[in-house]
């Protein structure tokens, strides 16, 4: 089903929507806007995924162990000489 919607561009809005429609990827200047609100949708519920996931990722981290900045530190330090040795890098 379609709605018929009056909506105003602005002249470089439209210019570019009929550039789109002369070059013949879109049927009309309708079929334009339609495929930009669609891609505006899927980027918002996109957006929404992420911020999901990561809000479950902090909930998860909240709950686990912590590690201080010192003890952080040190096992950085040991990881990067653990690294380095085997492939004989020195900073």
């Amino acid at each position: 089903m379609t709605v018929k919607s009056s909506i105003s561009l602005t002249n470089e809005q439209h210019s570019f929507a009929r550039t789109l429609v002369d070059a013949g990827r879109f049927p009309s200047v309708s079929a334009v806007l339609q495929q930009g609100v669609e891609l505006l949708r899927q980027q918002m519920e996109s957006e929404a995924l992420e911020r999901a996931a990561l809000a479950e990722v902090l909930k998860q981290r909240r709950a686990g162990k912590f590690v201080s900045g010192p003890k952080m530190d040190d096992r950085l330090a040991r990881m990067l000489i653990r690294k380095r040795q085997p492939n004989a890098v020195h900073n």
